[in-house]
């Protein structure tokens, strides 16, 4: 799948490849003016992952085999801070890239803005024992 950043409000209604994922913001996921603490996206967009992944699979995979993905580069725009009280829409593409590094595209929507709030890429890789590559399991979200 070779989707980037999702920018347009109504393409995610139109494509059944974007996983979407709610995120209330509490207020221990803001600073002491309200907006969303910059880091704290990057657990919204991880469990966007493991929900896209299967909500066990990931710790399943560690512990029976001792396979993990481990984030190889991260690039994030801030277009407009999130606040406490938003429920985010936390849209999700991806595309696999070689046999070992599949990237994520993520983006977080505020409620009833039609641009982004943020977006960020991930570059994932799988590794096995010892920390090296290793190709990346079958699933059925890569196909």
């Amino acid at each position: 799948m070779t989707i980037k950043h999702i920018t347009n409000l109504h393409a995610a209604d139109q494509d059944p490849a974007i996983h979407h994922l709610e995120a209330r913001v509490y207020y221990e996921d803001t600073d002491h003016s309200g907006v969303v603490y910059h880091a704290n996206y990057l657990k919204f967009f991880e469990r966007a992952r493991e929900d896209i992944f299967g909500i066990d699979t990931l710790v399943r995979m560690w512990h029976d085999k001792g396979i993990g993905f481990a984030v190889y580069k991260a690039e994030i725009g801030y277009h407009e801070g999130a606040q406490f009280g938003d429920l985010l829409d936390i849209r999700t593409t991806w595309e696999k890239q070689g046999p070992y590094r599949v990237v994520f595209y993520h983006s977080a929507w505020r409620p009833g803005q039609n641009k982004p709030a943020v977006t960020c890429t991930l570059d994932l890789v799988c590794l096995g024992p010892g920390k090296k590559l290793l190709p990346i399991p079958e699933f059925d979200f890569l196909d």
